[in-house]
């Protein structure tokens, strides 16, 4: 891969991390405050309950995808960006324009999706 795409999924992936971090401290707030609401009403419960649940799934997606992304710009840095970590061959640059983190060719991802 030239250097001019590098540069281009590092910016991509870089404005990525910076809107997930964002996100996951307004996860973080918006927890806080549903925790601090103490009401006495079940269906307040109810909803405050399904609130942080919704929370925290969001804080864990963004955590995964936050890890993606780091490794993905950790392989830009050590020059393995847009190789396949299982069988590195070369990754489809349709592929990763569409998923820049994406660590599999889909022939090795297809593989393991049908192995679990």
């Amino acid at each position: 891969m030239d250097q001019k795409s590098l540069d281009q999924f590092k910016k991509i992936l870089q404005a990525r991390l910076i809107e997930l971090q964002r996100s996951t401290l307004q996860a973080r707030h918006e927890g806080r405050i549903v925790e601090s609401n103490d009401s006495k009403d079940e269906g307040d419960r109810a909803v405050s309950s399904l609130t942080k649940d919704m929370l925290f799934r969001q804080s864990s997606q963004n955590a995964a995808m936050l890890n993606a992304i780091k490794s993905a710009l950790g392989r830009i840095e050590n020059t393995t960006f847009g190789l396949c970590l299982n069988c590195e061959q070369e990754i489809n640059l349709s592929r990763l324009k569409a998923l820049p983190w994406v660590r599999y060719c889909i022939t090795c991802q297809e593989l393991m999706e049908e192995q679990k």
